[in-house]
């Protein structure tokens, strides 16, 4: 359950040893992300923001724990960002021991036995020990506590890592306890001066690939900003390129070459955390504001990225009662067809009738009044206001109702002229409240003049 080695554990191998026999050895069997992880601070790209000099980061990687506050981090970012890299770089100070928990396998026991044994590596032995958890998010309640005493009382230095929100799944007593590090989305730029790198350097493909920068842009297009994708793509562009090389002296990866290696972008995508409420929050307000393209784009990443599309449906038809209402009234019918075409259907034919009813309601007029003006009454309830229903509007189809008043004078609506009958609708401490307020667009402008000329019936105007 457990991944156990220290800092004095690296060898050769691991401190990028370019012998020829050592080099071709790891070339052969290393994939081309470990062996181009970064050894130092300085060799990490990007992320700039967290290792300026005396920064936090720096101190730890330098074997101190600083001057004041705590010294366990959490680091919070994207994958393939740099998390595990910083984790490495950090325990390779000196009398450290590197320990690597997955939280996806360990438990409390597994927890409570590095804590145990790292107690024992500093009293008895000097040693301190980095305990890196990938995934800290997957750690429940009871899993998160067991890590308080170490980091607590500095037998440990934690470095956990996380894709999603702390906030929200780190125990508030493990984040007041370290700092938190937010890592940004690694650049172009970024990502390219690692290819290069990772080109030229005698631990990468030491200058025996010439990499065509079509092939370039294609591997930085397609990785999603994923620094060990982008090397994994790297590497199997190179494989791709070796198999149709033909004795070439300097083999030649082509933009086909990187194709074949890698026909399909990753999609950044959690279901259960930010990307998912990022996403949908940006696919509804281009909704709202009438960016059909927009919608359609991000609409496409969580097809992509394989969302429920009955959750899709179900934000479509919630759109077109919020966003659209009685501006266009025939939206609700196209996103309630929609919903419906999809549970019959299924994907991937369901994402047609999806497209069609973003771009109806995308490019409808707009009005939230409807919406609004329900909001406005349910705020009036909850305040207390609402006499009693007038007497002419109560049931009065039982025994008795009528020796109540209950219906006496009701006026039937289709017995008038236009079949709208002048009497008091609301109770009486409502009586001439607007709370519908119709806009001028859309289908709209033509239920604004015609509710106009309704309250001057139904309020004797």
């Amino acid at each position: 359950m457990t991944d156990l080695f220290s800092a004095d554990d690296f060898g050769p191998e691991d401190e990028g040893d370019d012998s020829p026999e050592t080099g071709s050895t790891r070339r052969r069997h290393t994939p081309l992300a470990v062996r181009m992880r970064p050894r130092t601070l300085d060799e990490v790209v990007g992320q700039k923001h967290l290792l300026d000099q005396g920064s936090p980061m720096r101190v730890l990687s330098e074997g101190s724990r600083g001057p004041a506050g705590p010294s366990s981090v959490i680091l919070w970012g994207p994958p393939g960002t740099g998390k595990t890299t910083l984790a490495h770089v950090i325990a390779r100070g000196a009398a450290r021991k590197f320990v690597e928990l997955s939280a996806i396998r360990a438990g409390v026991k597994d927890v409570r036995s590095v804590m145990d044994q790292a107690l024992e590596d500093r009293d008895l032995r000097g040693k301190t020990t980095v305990l890196f958890l990938d995934e800290i998010h997957r750690f429940n309640k009871a899993q998160q506590d067991a890590l308080l005493p170490g980091v607590e009382n500095g037998w440990v230095i934690l470095v956990a890592a996380t894709t999603e929100n702390p906030s929200f799944s780190v125990i508030s007593p493990l984040l007041s306890r370290s700092l938190l590090m937010t890592l940004q989305p690694l650049t172009s730029d970024d990502l390219g001066e690692l290819i290069d790198r990772a080109v030229a350097e005698p631990r990468g493909l030491n200058d025996e690939f010439l990499l065509e920068d079509e092939a370039r842009s294609h591997i930085l297009r397609m990785s999603g900003g994923d620094a060990r994708r982008v090397l994994t793509a790297l590497e199997a562009s190179a494989a791709v390129a070796t198999a149709r090389a033909e004795g070439d002296e300097q083999i030649r990866i082509t933009a086909l070459d990187a194709e074949h290696a890698m026909d399909h972008a990753v999609q950044r995508y959690d279901k259960d955390g930010d990307q998912h409420y990022d996403i949908i929050s940006a696919f509804i307000k281009s909704l709202r504001g009438s960016d059909p393209d927009a919608a359609l784009h991000y609409l496409a990443r969580m097809i992509e990225a394989g969302e429920d599309p009955r959750f899709l449906a179900r934000r479509l038809v919630i759109a077109a009662g919020e966003e659209v209402g009685m501006a266009d009234p025939s939206a609700l019918t196209t996103a309630v067809a929609a919903a419906d075409a999809v549970q019959l259907i299924g994907m991937p034919e369901g994402r047609i009738l999806l497209a069609q009813a973003t771009v109806h309601i995308a490019t409808a007029p707009k009005s939230n009044a409807s919406y609004q003006a329900l909001d406005a009454a349910i705020a009036d309830v909850r305040s207390g206001k609402g006499a009693p229903v007038p007497a002419h509007l109560r049931d009065a189809h039982y025994s008795g109702a009528h020796r109540l008043g209950h219906g006496k004078s009701y006026v039937y609506a289709h017995d008038e002229p236009h079949h709208v009958a002048a009497q008091q609708y609301p109770p009486d401490d409502l009586v001439g409240v607007d709370y519908y307020r119709p806009t001028t667009n859309g289908a709209e402008r033509a239920v604004a003049e015609r509710l106009e000329k309704l309250r001057d019936i139904t309020r004797r105007r």
